[in-house]
This record gives C-alpha cells, sequence and structure tokens, in this order.
C-alpha cells in the first residue's frame, strides 16, 4: 500500500476517516492530534560522525603499533543497548539506555557532491538543496517556521544554539542559517553560547530598556536608508521589521527565563553541564516548555575540532562522545517525564560519515583529504579520519515515531556501505515535516516556478518509521 499520500488522496482518506471517527463518538481533533508533533529538536553533530564508531559499531580492533590500517572497521568495543541486539559503541551507554523510546536509522546515505566540503554537506542536509542554488534557500526550521508558525508567538519560531560565525568556514555556515526567499523573520534567533543566553535577548550591560528603544528606532531609520529600504522588495522590509519587533516582544517577556540556566536545579543542570553542546540540550529542553516551533542544537562545526577527525581519530571521538551522551539521554527522559516527548520530534545527525579509507563512497570515490598511512604507528593515526557518505547513523524520538525500532543495515566488512532501506536526504526531510502535518506539496512560485520544501517536490516521507 502507498502511504505517501499527495493533499487529494490525503483529504480522500481523512475524509473517510472523519465519518468513521464521528460515527465511533471519537473526536476529530483527537484523531488529527494524535498524527501530528508540534515541535522539533535537531542535535546535529557537526563535523562528521562516523557511523562505526557511534550507533553502528563493527568489528572491534585494538590500537597496536605496527598494525594495518585496513583493517580498523571501529576503534571502540561494542556495548549493549536497551535494544535486545542492538549494540552502540562504548561510550554512548547512556543514549543506549534510550532506545526503547526511539527509532535507528543506520542507512542514511549523503549525497555526492563532488570533492567533500564539511559546508557544502551542511548546506544541502539543512536546506534539501545541493549547493549552489540561484536563489537563497530556506532551512528546515524557517519552512517551519513560515508554514506552521510559532506555538508559543512570544517565542521565536526558529532557535539556532551553538554554532559561531567566528570559526572556519563563516561565510559558508552563514549561507544556510537562513531563511532565504521566506523573509527574515522566519530566520534563526541565534545563540552561540547557552551559558550566556540570557545575554541574547536582553540590552548589552550598561544599556537603559529606554536607550535600546532609542537604538532600536535609530536602526529602523537606518534600513528605511539602506540598499533594502531602497530595493527590497515591501515583502522583505515588512519581514524584517516583523522579525525587529519580535525580538522587542521576547525581550519584554516573562518567557525570556526559558533563556537562563541558571533558573534549573543544580542536580539537573550538572547533568546537562558537559559543555557547551550539554546546556544547549537543557536550553531546547526548556524552550519546548515554553513553546518553541524548532531548535537546533549543534556540537559546533570548527574544521579540524569536535567530529572532524582528520586526525587523534579514536582520543577525540572519547571526548565527544562525554560531551554528548548524559545530555541526550536526559533530554529524552525529561521530554517523556513531562509528557512532552509524544508531540516533540527529536532528531540527532550528521552531515556524512567517517572511514579510514574510503573518501567518499565506493563507486564514487573522490580526492584523499588526508593521508593515512598503510602501517600505523602512531596512536594520532588510529581512528576514522576520511569522509565517508555511503552510511550514516541517524536517531529519532518522539513525535509519533515508533519506539525501539532499527531501520536499514550496513555491511558489517569495509565498505561498511548501506545495503538495507537506503534513505536520502528529501525522504528524511519529507519525513520530518510529515510528523508535523506539512503538506509534502508545500512550494513558492520564485523566478517563475515552483519551490518545494524538497527539490520538485519529490521527497516522500518514509511512513514505516511511523507507529
Amino acid at each position: 500500500m502507498n502511504y505517501n499520500w499527495r493533499r487529494r488522496d490525503f483529504l480522500k482518506k481523512t475524509s473517510a476517516a472523519s465519518i468513521a471517527a464521528m460515527a465511533a463518538g471519537a473526536p476529530i481533533s483527537a484523531l488529527l492530534n494524535a498524527c501530528t508533533a508540534d515541535t522539533v529538536i535537531l542535535l546535529y553533530m557537526a563535523g562528521g560522525m562516523a557511523h562505526t564508531e557511534t550507533f553502528d559499531p563493527k568489528k572491534y580492533t585494538p590500537f597496536r603499533k605496527g598494525m594495518e590500517a585496513k583493517e580498523v572497521l571501529s576503534t571502540f568495543k561494542a556495548v549493549p543497548t536497551v535494544l535486545d541486539g542492538v549494540n552502540f559503541s562504548e561510550g554512548l551507554e547512556k543514549i543506549g539506555g534510550v532506545m526503547d523510546k526511539g527509532s535507528l536509522i543506520r542507512s542514511y546515505v549523503a549525497a555526492d557532491l563532488g570533492h567533500i566540503l564539511h559546508t557544502r554537506h551542511q548546506f544541502h542536509w539543512h536546506t534539501c538543496y545541493e549547493p549552489p542554488q540561484s536563489v537563497a534557500v530556506p532551512h528546515m526550521g524557517s519552512w517551519m517556521a513560515k508554514e506552521l508558525g510559532p506555538v508559543n508567538p512570544v517565542i521565536p519560531p526558529f532557535i539556532n544554539i551553538g554554532q559561531r560565525f567566528t570559526v572556519g568556514e563563516g561565510e559558508e555556515l552563514k549561507a544556510f542559517h537562513s531563511a532565504g526567499f521566506l523573509g527574515s523573520e522566519y530566520g534563526p534567533f541565534l545563540i552561540p553560547d547557552p551559558s550566556s543566553g540570557l545575554d541574547s535577548v536582553r540590552p548589552p550591560v550598561g544599556m537603559s530598556n529606554k536607550r535600546f528603544e532609542a537604538r532600536n528606532q535609530l536602526y529602523e531609520n537606518l534600513i528605511k536608508e539602506s540598499a533594502m529600504g531602497e530595493f527590497g522588495s515591501d515583502y522583505q522590509k515588512e519581514s524584517l521589521k516583523r522579525s525587529m519587533e519580535q525580538a522587542y516582544m521576547l525581550l519584554n517577556s516573562p518567557e525570556a527565563k526559558a533563556f537562563d540556566l541558571s533558573q534549573e536545579p543544580k542536580e539537573k543542570y550538572d547533568i546537562y553541564n558537559t559543555g557547551k553542546f550539554g546546556l544547549g540540550c537543557l536550553m531546547a529542553k526548556r524552550l519546548v516548555d515554553q513553546g518553541a516551533r524548532f531548535i537546533s542544537v549543534t556540537s559546533e562545526y570548527e574544521p579540524f575540532v569536535g567530529w572532524d577527525t582528520h586526525e587523534n581519530g579514536h582520543t577525540r571521538l572519547k571526548g565527544m562522545k562525554k560531551l554528548i551522551d548524559a545530555p541526550i539521554a536526559q533530554l529524552i527522559k525529561d521530554l517523556d517525564e513531562s509528557g512532552k516527548l509524544d508531540r516533540t520530534l527529536v532528531v540527532l545527525a550528521s552531515e556524512f560519515s567517517r572511514d579510514m579509507l574510503t573518501e567518499g563512497r565506493p563507486g564514487a570515490k573522490v580526492k584523499d583529504q588526508v593521508e593515512v598511512p598503510d602501517i600505523i604507528e602512531d596512536m594520532k593515526n588510529y581512528g576514522m579520519h576520511r569522509h565517508f557518505t555511503d552510511g550514516c547513523s541517524v536517531l529519532m524520538f518522539g513525535g509519533g515515531i515508533k519506539k525501539g525500532y532499527v531501520y536499514g543495515k550496513t555491511a558489517d566488512e569495509r565498505p561498511c556501505k548501506s545495503i538495507e532501506k537506503p534513505i536520502k536526504i528529501a525522504a528524511l526531510h519529507q519525513t520530518i515535516y510529515h510528523a508535523l502535518g506539512m503538506d509534502p506539496e508545500t512550494n513558492y512560485e520564485i523566478e517563475k516556478r515552483p519551490f518545494y520544501t524538497t527539490p520538485d517536490g519529490h521527497g516522500e516521507a518514509e511512513m514505516d518509521l511511523f507507529a
């Protein structure tokens, strides 16, 4: 049976279902509400998270001097999760303990974009479109902000936590942290550091509210005299004005306290406090409580830092797992205990995976960007160094997603590529949009052609992931 309905099919099916529901005495609101989530939290492992070192471990090969690089599949032992027969990589035991509340996708396949650059694949992951594009393409969060609006009108519908634009490929990162043609009001509310998140919603130190209001008026006047004011469309001007008004409304609201992590009980704060990413997860939990629509928490992309393991792969990943394991598990537990997990879709993903030997994927191998010796003598060369696009892991919790489910499979021997149920970005995006009840035919006319949430509107939700 084909569950990937278009609008007309959906109306036919739901009309029949509605009649049946009324006959049975079931309220229609309950029927519709059971189909959708209200909020999405994206936990983005920027830099390329190796699937064989995290959620899809293979044969463990301990380090020894003189070992061959081709021997190495996983540099960590496999440890059991709460699901029978499903193992994670050592260091992710706490996330493994909550997998009965979500689904594990082991067969995400990233696109072939030629010479691999992180920000090109990150652009593709967040927008569903391959760069470059002739128009400014909206981020996934901006589509939700535009189509669904805020859950709470005071809280910005799209909040991005953890990414600075002063490191590495700053301009490239800015290219997809944007609402594009949808307008400024649907762009991200940026919080580079959650430990000082309250600073994002109040005037600078030493500035009174009255002075802030005067500066805001001056800013509006400058906008009118700028290129935007002179050449921008009425829609663009109004969108920018509304984004400024929204920020001002938040500044004066009691909801602004959601950004103040000092309000959290110490015992809970300490669990999340593994660093900037962990505190971002805590802020995400608080923002869900206040009615956020889309929240992105990233481990932050900075070249040769974090998951970008071009050297010292094993050692670096030890540290990265300590940063994410407890906060992510606690976030799922807290959302579940508060009754909000069913209405919140949590997605953990990365732009691509990694492998010791293969750059790209078999059959579409691209230029190597790092030297990996055939014989490993130094610990710094022990780990996953090259970019691998043919098998990646994604976790999904809540929002109608199946519990305790594993989707897809990768090969146990190199190349550890997807061999069952491969899923690509358009299907992943439409699966997320489907959880929120967004029509797959959503589009706007740009440059005299329809521009969809997924290229040409061809993306279809993977219904097998839903309960």
